[in-house]
C-alpha cells in the first residue's frame, strides 16, 4: 500500500476527521460488517454511516470485531452517523441518537449530521408517503429548533462534533445564524459531473469542510436509468486513470482529496475497499484537475423528488 496513514481534513474547532472514509449506503444486507472489518484491516479510520442505512447494527459489529482483536481501539475511530427526517422534532433527536449509538455499540460519536433539512412525518415509518404514493408526508418541525438538540448531545457528551447533510447556502446560513456550536461540515453529492461550486466555496469561507458522497456517480443507485451516462465510464475520467496506471475510481477519489474535501467512497468488495484506499502515492496534474472540473453537467444524482414541495427542499429553489 502506498500510504497507510491518511491525512487529517481539520474542523474549524480544531478536531480532526480522516479525509477518506468508508461509505456505507446502499450496502447490501450479510455484507457490511464484512466490508468494515475489511476497511479497518486495510487502514480506514472513518466510517460513514447513518440510521436510514438500516445497516448501523452491522457496522458495529464490524467494528467490535476489530476493537475485540485489537487491529484498533475505539479512539483510533472516526465514526460519523446522521440523524434521520423523521426525527427532527427537538424532542426526538436525543432519542434517535441513542438508538444509533446503541445499533454501533458506541458510546459517542466523533460527527452527528442532520441528514436533510426536510423534515418528515414523526413516526416508525421511514419514509411516510402520502396518498398519492408518490410524495412524503412533512413534519412541522423547522431544523434551526432541531440545532439546538444537536448541540445538547455535543454537550452531553454523546457526539463530539455536529454538522449538516444536503443543505444549500441559505440552509447553512440559517443555522450558522442561531448555532451556538457551528456546524463542521456539510455533507453533500459531489463528483465531476456535480461540483456544487456554489455551496462548496459558501462553506469553505464559513469554515465548514465539505465532505463529498457519491464521489463515484453511484453507478449501483436503485434509480439509476440505462440511458443515464456512467461517470467511472468517462472517456477523460478513463484517459486519466491510463495516463496514471490507476483506475478511475482512484482517479474521481484523488480528485476530492485534491480539492480539499473528505470524500467516503462506498464498496463492499475487499479488493475495492484497498484500492480506493490506495490513493495516496499520486497527484493530478494541475491540468487534469481542470479536465475534470470540466466535466460539470449538474447531474445530480440525489435530488430527493418526492420531498418537492417541502418549504425546506434544498434543490427546487437552490440558495
Amino acid at each position: 500500500m502506498a500510504c497507510t496513514v491518511v491525512p487529517n481534513a481539520i474542523f474549524k474547532n480544531g478536531n480532526s476527521i480522516p479525509m477518506l472514509g468508508l461509505g456505507t449506503w446502499n450496502s447490501p444486507p450479510g455484507q457490511v460488517a464484512q466490508a468494515v472489518k475489511d476497511a479497518i484491516d486495510v487502514g480506514y479510520r472513518h466510517i460513514d454511516c447513518a440510521h436510514v442505512y438500516q445497516n448501523e447494527h452491522e457496522v458495529g459489529e464490524g467494528i467490535a470485531a476489530k476493537i475485540a482483536e485489537g487491529v484498533v481501539k475505539r479512539e483510533d475511530l472516526f465514526i460519523t452517523s446522521k440523524l434521520w427526517n423523521t426525527f427532527h422534532r427537538p424532542d426526538l433527536v436525543e432519542g434517535a441518537c441513542r438508538t444509533t449509538l446503541k445499533n454501533l455499540g458506541l458510546a459517542y460519536l466523533d460527527l452527528y449530521l442532520i441528514h436533510w433539512p426536510v423534515g418528515y412525518k414523526e413516526g416508525p415509518e421511514l419514509f411516510p408517503m402520502g396518498p398519492d404514493g408518490k410524495t412524503f408526508v412533512f413534519s412541522e418541525a423547522d431544523y434551526v429548533d432541531t440545532w439546538p438538540e444537536m448541540e445538547k448531545l455535543v454537550d452531553g457528551g454523546l457526539v463530539r462534533n455536529i454538522g449538516l447533510s444536503n443543505f444549500n447556502t441559505k440552509q447553512v446560513q440559517r443555522v450558522l445564524d442561531v448555532a451556538r456550536i457551528a456546524p463542521v461540515t456539510n455533507q453533500i453529492e459531489c463528483h465531476p459531473y456535480l461540483h456544487q461550486s456554489k455551496i462548496t466555496s459558501f462553506c469553505a469561507v464559513q469554515g465548514l469542510i465539505t465532505t463529498a458522497y457519491s464521489p463515484l456517480g453511484s453507478p449501483a443507485r436503485p434509480w439509476v436509468k440505462a440511458d443515464e451516462p456512467v461517470l467511472m465510464d468517462d472517456a477523460t475520467v478513463t484517459q486519466l486513470a491510463k495516463k496514471y496506471g490507476k483506475t478511475p475510481a482512484q482517479i474521481l477519489i484523488r480528485y476530492q482529496i485534491q480539492l480539499g474535501h473528505v470524500v467516503i467512497p462506498k464498496s463492499v468488495t475487499k479488493e475495492r475497499i484497498a484500492s480506493n484506499f490506495d490513493v495516496f502515492g499520486f497527484q493530478l496534474e494541475d491540468g487534469d484537475v481542470k479536465l475534470l472540473a470540466g466535466l460539470e453537467r449538474n447531474g445530480r444524482i440525489c435530488p430527493e423528488t418526492s420531498a418537492f414541495g417541502h418549504p425546506h427542499h434544498p434543490f427546487e429553489k437552490e440558495e
